[in-house]
């Protein structure tokens, strides 16, 4: 099936945004300090919850085990739930690779209407290199 190359483009800029993007640090994320970041308008959101970003930043520090992995898939998953919620996409999938020790790809696949999918592979620039 054909996608535009608009609406293509458009999606990848939602998963970058969304998946790259600080989310705010629930109350009970361990994290480094006491800042718990996030962007400062998700202080006055217009929907009740409605947040922008991942918090796949907080898996910074942590040694890349089998759980940090499934941490960044729920992670990335949070991030990309509004696509579901707003009906601009109908299916989502995340998978991620662990290349070595510390380096953890993601790679999400969204499922438009039409059935097509967009298979968002991220340059090495995006690539979240952990900690270790």
């Amino acid at each position: 099936m054909i996608i535009s190359n608009s609406l293509e483009a458009s999606l990848i800029r939602a998963v970058t945004i969304s998946l790259y993007t600080w989310r705010r640090a629930e109350t009970d994320d361990p994290i480094d300090d006491e800042e718990r970041y996030g962007w400062w308008g998700d202080s006055y959101p217009s929907i009740a919850d409605d947040r922008i970003g991942s918090r796949l930043y907080l898996l910074r520090r942590v040694k890349l085990t089998p759980q940090t992995q499934r941490d960044a898939e729920v992670y990335a998953r949070e991030a990309l739930q509004w696509l579901l919620d707003d009906g601009e996409v109908i299916a989502i999938d995340i998978v991620s690779e662990k290349v070595d020790i510390n380096r953890l790809n993601l790679m999400p696949t969204l499922t438009i209407a039409s059935g097509a999918r967009i298979e968002i592979k991220q340059p090495s620039s995006w690539q979240v290199i952990y900690a270790v």
